[in-house]
């Protein structure tokens, strides 16, 4: 991947250099972790597959071939290396409505249609709008999602019939996976844990839940599927709304994910692209029969952190390993224990969030608006188990705080010229003025204890809205009825345009 430099200044590159496919290929260390990568990540997509299958309602093969296609188009189409897309459970709980009251035509027809507007989305450039998530809302993503990640590990834990021996199995598989990485990073610790505890329950006859306990696997390839649903405004009207929801999650989740792990990879990824990939990730998933889906956090945490991928070969072979896995060997996979499994999302959900965070002396350094804001967030996507919701309310308690926080940084200070000719009363006005912070504004003047001739002094402040140039208009208006002149100054051009009735009382320092 290129640098990002700027060449007006000698400084160091912005972003480090990520290893090329073609690297990737030519280093055999580079490429055995890649393709070991890729393997953990096939075996962690089964379960979840088949999980996210049934939420939406619809046979797990759905799921199962939907994480195939995905994984393969967007490591060709995708806009960040190493990330997974995949069969999601946000999608999937957008859309299994339709697939329960319509059919499954009516359903891949909302999986078509929703890959169809993130390619639309893509190209007004609503990736660009990325920019606009402030980090305590980043952070808040990511400790939800490890929280969520955590959570949806309680079924195989604490579920009815759940036999004692998963316990001590999961406890050997954490330990495998810290023990590890302090002696060899050749082989990614997730596969020996997940390969360790297989045998071992396999040799001793242990019954415990297994992988093919969660659903049947696929026995063949998945093939073209053209949904018979009439081409009309009815059906657009039953269709839409799920499609822009699913559109809207998965874009927000994928985006959201990309930036994680550029982040996390100190690197940068083009979010457009990303964007416009995940639609056509999308729409190639619906032509064959698949539920649809976007990027998945669990398992691209899985690749980059714990597995230490970087390139797309890891995104690709995860799609490849798992068809080979479900087709060729499915009997294998189908004894792995979902202990280990469980293990490994463990691992995931502790190394995703962000300890950082919550460190008392963290929560005294930073603004009380931004923990609460951070908090907002974690609260409501972990409460509603949908991304989308809590980043948007995140946002919206950033913005509210923020308003509210730049509101107070206004300042009127009054001062009075006693001449011989006639007395003038001065006002400069500082900060910035947009429509919290000019709310008050009117209530800085003392209107009937001013003289004749008055001077407001705005070239200390800046106007950003049409509330602040009404509230101007509404200080002279005040003022006219009083008997009094109004001169303002400083005014910029683009207020100036805001309200004709303001031109004839600006001096010459506008």
């Amino acid at each position: 991947m290129l640098t990002a430099v700027n060449p007006a200044r000698d400084r160091a590159p912005r972003y480090r250099i990520e290893p090329t496919v073609l690297q990737a290929l030519r280093t055999p260390r580079i490429l055995t972790r890649e393709v070991l990568a890729g393997l953990v990540v096939a075996l962690a997509l089964i379960p979840e597959a088949i999980a996210f299958s049934i939420i939406a309602g619809v046979d797990p093969r759905l799921g199962l071939f939907s994480s195939f296609v995905m994984a393969v188009a967007i490591a060709f189409l995708g806009g960040r290396p190493a990330m997974i897309t995949a069969a999601t459970g946000a999608v999937a709980l957008v859309i299994a409505p339709v697939a329960r009251e319509h059919g499954m035509d009516y359903f891949i027809a909302t999986v078509l249609l929703g890959g169809l507007l993130q390619i639309i989305f893509a190209v007004l450039g609503v990736a660009k709008l990325m920019r606009f998530i402030p980090r305590s809302v980043m952070v808040g993503f990511v400790n939800a999602l490890a929280i969520l990640i955590f959570t949806s590990q309680f079924p195989q834990l604490f579920g009815d019939g759940i036999p004692w021996l998963v316990y001590p199995l999961v406890a050997a598989g954490l330990i495998v996976m810290y023990v590890v990485p302090r002696f060899t990073k050749a082989v990614p610790a997730p596969l020996v844990a997940i390969v360790l505890l297989t045998v071992v329950v396999v040799a001793a006859a242990w019954k415990v839940p297994t992988v093919g306990d969660q659903g049947e696997l696929p026995d063949s390839l998945p093939t073209l599927f053209i949904p018979q649903v009439p081409v009309n405004v009815e059906t657009l009207q039953i269709i839409a709304p799920y499609a822009l929801a699913m559109a809207v999650v998965g874009l927000l989740e994928s985006l959201m994910t990309a930036k994680l792990v550029d982040d996390i990879t100190d690197t940068h990824s083009p979010k457009t692209r990303e964007a416009w990939g995940q639609g056509v990730a999308n729409i190639l998933s619906g032509a064959f029969g698949g539920m649809g889906g976007c990027a998945m956090i669990g398992q691209t945490m899985i690749n980059v952190k714990a597995s230490g991928a970087r390139t797309r070969i890891s995104t690709f072979l995860a799609g490849v390993f798992l068809l080979i896995l479900v087709l060729v060997l499915g009997d294998i996979v189908a004894i792995i224990p979902m202990a280990a499994l469980v293990a490994v999302m463990i691992v995931v959900s502790i190394a995703t969030f962000d300890w950082h965070s919550i460190r008392p002396s963290t929560l005294t350094r930073m603004p009380k608006s931004e923990t609460a804001v951070m908090l907002i967030t974690v609260v409501a996507t972990v409460w509603t188990h949908n991304l989308a919701i809590g980043v948007v309310l995140g946002v919206i308690a950033a913005m509210v705080m923020f308003a509210r926080r730049v509101a107070h940084f206004v300042t009127v200070t009054r001062s009075v010229e006693e001449t011989a000719a006639e007395p003038t009363v001065s006002y400069t006005v500082d900060g910035e003025l947009f429509f919290a912070s000019s709310n008050d504004l009117t209530t800085q003047f003392a209107y009937t204890d001013d003289p004749e001739r008055v001077v407001i002094d705005m070239s200390r402040s800046h106007i950003w809205d049409a509330s602040t140039v009404a509230a101007l208009d509404a200080i002279v208006t005040k003022y006219e009825r009083l008997g009094k002149t109004v001169r303002i100054d400083g005014l910029n051009a683009t207020a100036s345009a805001f309200h004709g009735r303001l031109t004839g009382n600006l001096g010459d320092g506008h």
